[in-house]
């Protein structure tokens, strides 16, 4: 059995009673991180071996993986935080598990776009997850096409490059298209900043950025 079990985004208190007790019941634990998930464990009180599973490791780990489930393991895989699968690792193991007949069940749980998406004020009733936008290859492209889209659009990005994907939003969506901005959610220090592109992107230049950011922009109207 492999579970797929969210991760807090922040506040160590978003997880579930399910989630935890399933913690308790495996025989291992894929951490994206075996750092940051030790440090969640440790808070709830699990001992359960660790195993490292990332982006990095993935295709070199998969098949051994598989193999140990066929052979009666209870596996669960966490991130860092939020739903493994979302713009994290997952994906590959939980394919080659239903090739092979290992049951997978996924819990529900904390990902970050959701509350972001919810408290932006922008329509919900449809809307497009981008997830991280290509670094090089393809960028320029993309954002043409995304120009035209009529949903809602979410994206993940990093406080490095946040000013710069503000900067390249407003060349291709227009200055007054409306959108919300959500870093550090859960945390101390959660804000929500909403307006124009312009107006977000002029705010977050007056200021030194950090903690995991999603942007959510509305479509063309």
């Amino acid at each position: 059995m492999l579970y797929i079990i969210p991760s807090p985004i922040g506040n160590l208190k978003d997880i579930t009673l399910r989630a935890l007790e399933v913690l308790k019941e495996v025989d291992l634990i894929l951490a994206e991180d075996t750092r940051t998930t030790s440090h969640l464990l440790n808070h709830y009180q699990i001992n359960k071996p660790l195993s490292p599973y990332h982006q990095h490791n993935e295709h070199k780990v998969l098949q051994h993986l598989v193999d140990q489930l066929l052979g009666g393991k209870k596996m669960a895989v966490v991130t860092d935080a939020g739903t493994p699968g979302i713009s994290d690792p997952a994906f590959l193991l939980v394919r080659e598990c239903i090739k092979a007949g290992v049951q997978v069940e996924c819990l529900p749980g904390a990902t970050a776009f959701v509350p972001a998406l919810i408290n932006s004020g922008i329509p919900t009733n449809r809307f497009l997850f981008e997830g991280f936008l290509p670094l090089k290859k393809g960028r320029q492209s993309l954002m043409k096409q995304l120009a035209q889209e009529e949903r809602t659009m979410i994206f993940y990005e990093s406080p490095m490059r946040l000013i710069k994907t503000l900067e390249e939003m407003i060349q291709y969506f227009g200055r007054d298209r409306l959108c919300s901005v959500s870093r550090e959610l859960t945390k101390v220090f959660e804000e929500n900043k909403r307006g124009t592109l312009q107006e977000v992107c002029d705010h977050f230049k007056q200021k030194t950025v950090k903690g995991e950011i999603v942007i959510v922009v509305a479509g063309k109207s």
